[in-house]
């Protein structure tokens, strides 16, 4: 089968890989995730619970920064000097993983009090809510997109190269 480079990338290397850009990152956000619906539930800021999501957050944005720049200058200018993108598909998978850098070090910066100072714990929680949303969305278009066949939904053909 034709791989998008997203795909490639997951299954290449098994199964260090497939921990280290999905497992990881993906526990982590929905660990956020379980934990900030808890947390926006009982409204309880300062418990256990909430040590956990900022602990998570912070850790997770500081780990994904690194992907981020690694996959950057190991695959993304590599695969692109090259031209070997295997069609739109392809573009879609990989960079709505990179975009993960957004929610994920937002969270880390809002929850390291980088960013947002002045705001409520409240105020906070929401934006820390949206960013947690954002990733699950990129996270899911990234991986619906990788899973596909790339030369289903291109002209291109198959390069048999990996991310």
């Amino acid at each position: 089968m034709n791989m998008t480079h997203y795909m490639g990338l997951l299954a290449d290397n098994q199964p260090w890989n497939l921990i280290i850009f999905m497992a990881i990152p993906v526990i982590c956000a929905e660990t956020i995730a379980v934990t900030e619906l808890a947390i926006l539930f009982t409204r309880n800021l300062t418990g256990k619970l909430r040590l956990v999501n900022k602990i998570t957050s912070i850790f997770v944005g500081i780990y994904f920064t690194g992907i981020f720049i690694y996959l950057l200058f190991n695959a993304v200018i590599p695969i692109t000097s090259k031209g070997e993108w295997h069609g739109w598909i392809d573009v879609v998978a990989v960079g709505f993983y990179l975009l993960g850098i957004i929610p994920l070090l937002g969270m880390a910066l809002l929850d390291l009090n980088i960013i947002h100072k002045n705001k409520s714990q409240e105020e906070k929680l929401k934006v820390h809510a949206i960013f947690v949303g954002m990733f699950l969305i990129f996270a899911h278009i990234a991986m619906i997109a990788g899973m596909v066949d790339p030369t289903i939904v291109s002209d291109m053909p198959s390069m048999g190269h990996n991310m």
